[in-house]
């Protein structure tokens, strides 16, 4: 069975293999991830403290070290480490870009770290987006040579980006690169438009260290979190040095290593076809997956694999294990897959059983937690109407207003649609006038006043009400939960709180549901769906810890679909969607209209979150199909959670 857990551990460490060309260690988490590597700089700081000599640490931007950072401030408050001997650099920064400017990486990092420990101002070193262009050549120069004069960077950390770039490198930097201002690539610029809130407000230029400065690093520690990082990362790891992926530069390097979670390793091969690499232990999990990519390469279904095809697919230890009973195994994996169907059956049958046994029928509610206000209909909007119809009590929880999401536009848009019904409302006029005025004079990146969110998520929570009359759900059980981490107005949020976590708790209470469904979806570049869930498990821990009884009972199933999709090998519950399934979810999402078209924040994937969906459950149920599995239209695919009880 596939459990998820958030249980975090380090799983493996792989030094160079035949695949893999650079040091890995992988972790469930990146939680756990991040503090180890927090502790590892603490630790060589107190080394260096020893020795007189000045710590220099080199520093990353962007949401994938923020933890790291978050480590190092509690360290200092509690009193573990100072940092009044520590000199840092950062990699880069956006040109022009002045430092109080919210997308300034000077903003970021005093709000991150800097504002919370005690490192002299003069220690701290981050290229300057003001200065003259005539001066850029010069300024550079001496930030070489100030980290020269420190003895070098001591451990640097690092990111990548989709393009393979580290710090603002891009394709085609060569190894030979010092600090510099350089052009930014297109996908670079498009992946960084959530935070502008339109990709033409983006930068075309950087300052940043180049490939040669961040390979004099005496130690690096380069960090990836999500499956979003997941192909670059292969790439990286495991291709050829390549100035078209400046990360593969690190495989020269001495000492670096790749801190990943499991998400980001998925495309290596380690973790992908594992038996390509050494022993495995054959557990039920790793046979299913080695099964279905067995009959995926031979293109045939599950039943008609032969011995040969085991073989000549490097299976012999699978094949050993099991008694070279190629039979027993087919049937076996076959089964499985079944029953993911089967589980539907099981869940859809409950009520009718109930009612046959003549006894007092539990409560069946049904609650799916979405934390943007489409994400049930575009990640299972057709499970949501079938469990209403055949008789689920399902309410919809939304977990924050998604009101930064909004265009401009459909504020004043929905404004003059209530003047055109109430022209003499005197009160909606100096609204309108207010707002309008407001966006008007909205410069770059400036937040939103707080009446404009406001207005922004009610057109939000209108689009998902409406969603919700398409599938039957009782506008009454549409709960609009407003979490405060979200409520920012940009797209950095806050870390969740207590609050948070006991509004939740305090829903489910309320609710008591026998199935819970979340987003599984941790794929969202912009972060909002794993703290979303991570809301959700912190909630079921405590009412755990309450032993709060009904919790034992309830089911918690996870649900991709906006950003990615399940594979076949790890659905545990799969729900078939025939035609008229399909174009209902389809006109479910459909109400969400100011998603519709173009959305604000798109991601990579340029199709609409409809086309996503609908393509990703199309491809799952003819994945079933070619494993020799019945053939649907399409199929939405779940997880099992199991927290610890």
């Amino acid at each position: 069975m596939n459990v998820l857990t958030k249980k975090v551990i380090p799983l493996r460490s792989k030094k160079h293999t035949k695949h893999n060309q650079i040091p890995i260690k992988i972790y469930q988490d990146a939680e756990v991830a991040s503090k180890t590597v927090a502790d590892e700089i603490i630790k060589q700081i107190h080394l260096t403290s020893k020795t007189n000599k000045p710590f220099v640490l080199g520093l990353a931007t962007g949401s994938t070290p923020i933890k790291v950072y978050q480590n190092l401030i509690k360290a200092y408050k509690i009193g573990q480490v100072s940092f009044k001997n520590v000199h840092t650099f950062n990699l880069d920064e956006y040109y022009p870009m002045p430092s109080n400017s919210i997308h300034s990486y000077v903003e970021f990092m005093n709000k991150n770290l800097f504002d919370h420990i005690d490192i002299p101002k003069e220690h701290i070193h981050i290229p300057d987006g003001t200065i003259a262009k005539e001066d850029i050549e010069e300024f550079c120069h001496n930030y070489e040579l100030n980290i020269e004069k420190l003895g070098g960077i001591d451990i640097q950390l690092l990111g990548v980006g989709r393009t393979g770039h580290i710090g603002f490198n891009e394709p085609g930097s060569f190894a030979n690169t010092d600090t510099r201002l350089v052009w930014l690539d297109a996908v670079t610029r498009k992946d960084a438009a959530s935070s502008f809130f339109s990709e033409r407000f983006v930068p075309k230029q950087a300052i940043t260290m180049g490939i040669r400065t961040i390979m004099k690093s005496k130690q690096i520690f380069l960090l990836a979190w999500g499956e979003g990082k997941a192909n670059i990362i292969s790439s990286t790891i495991e291709g050829n040095v390549t100035d078209q992926i400046p990360a593969t530069y690190l495989q020269n390097h001495e000492n670096c290593i790749f801190i990943l979670d499991q998400s980001s390793a998925s495309e290596l091969t380690i973790e992908k076809t594992p038996w390509l690499t050494g022993p495995c232990e054959w557990d039920k999990k790793l046979t299913k997956k080695a099964v279905i990519w067995v009959a995926n390469e031979c293109n045939k279904g599950i039943l008609k694999l032969s011995e040969e095809d085991y073989l000549k697919n490097h299976l012999q230890s699978l094949l050993l294990t099991n008694g070279f009973d190629v039979c027993g195994i087919n049937e076996k994996i076959n089964h499985s897959l079944n029953q993911s169907f089967e589980r539907w059956d099981m869940m859809k049958n409950e009520l009718n059983q109930n009612e046959s046994l003549n006894t007092i029928k539990p409560t069946q509610n049904v609650l799916v937690f979405s934390p943007h206000p489409d994400d049930d209909v575009i990640s299972m909007g057709g499970t949501l109407i079938k469990m209403v119809e055949i008789g689920f009590e399902v309410h919809v929880a939304y977990q924050t207003s998604g009101n930064i999401a909004v265009f401009d536009d459909e504020v004043i848009r929905f404004l003059q649609f209530c003047l055109e019904v109430n022209p003499n409302d005197k009160t909606l006029i100096k609204k309108y006038k207010e707002i309008y005025r407001s966006l008007k004079n909205k410069k770059l990146g400036e937040i939103d006043s707080a009446l404009v969110q406001d207005f922004k998520g009610n057109i939000r929570k209108g689009e998902a009400l409406a969603a919700c009359r398409v599938c039957g759900v009782k506008e009454d059980n549409a709960h609009f939960m407003h979490l405060p981490f979200y409520e920012t107005g940009v797209v950095e949020k806050k870390p969740h709180s207590a609050t948070d976590v006991q509004l939740t708790v305090e829903l489910l209470n309320k609710l008591k549901p026998r199935k819970i469904f979340a987003a599984g979806d941790l794929s969202d570049p912009h972060g909002t769906h794993r703290v979303c869930l991570q809301i959700i498990f912190d909630a079921l821990d405590s009412l755990i810890k309450d032993n709060v009884k009904w919790i034992k009972n309830t089911e918690i199933w996870l649900y991709r679909g906006a950003w990615q999709e399940w594979g076949v090998d790890e659905i545990e519950m799969a729900v078939p969607l025939n035609p008229k399934k399909v174009l209902q979810k389809r006109e479910a999402i459909f109400k969400h209209q100011s998603q519709k078209d173009r959305a604000m924040f798109p991601g990579p994937d340029s199709r609409e979150f409809w086309q996503r969906a609908e393509q990703r459950n199309q491809e799952t149920a003819n994945h079933y199909n070619l494993l020799g599995l019945p053939e649907h239209e399409a199929v939405e695919g779940f997880v099992r959670y199991y927290p610890s009880m």
